[in-house]
């Protein structure tokens, strides 16, 4: 997937701070280790399918 070098910049930074949420609500107890690691991992494949380093189905590199 083409996307602006500059979409990709505000994507990282929206997903940094998701990343902070889901890591706070896992620490006060509102997520489980499983739930948490679900959230942050297809989050972060959607990271890596903007950055054209990901592609579903695909095994990882």
């Amino acid at each position: 997937m083409r996307t602006s070098q500059d979409f990709i910049k505000q994507f990282k930074l929206l997903y940094e701070a998701y990343e902070k949420e889901v890591t706070e609500k896992l620490k006060v107890g509102i997520l489980k280790d499983t739930t948490a690691k679900t959230y942050l991992t297809h989050s972060s494949n959607s990271v890596r399918w903007y950055q054209n380093d990901f592609a579903p189905g695909d095994r990882n590199k």
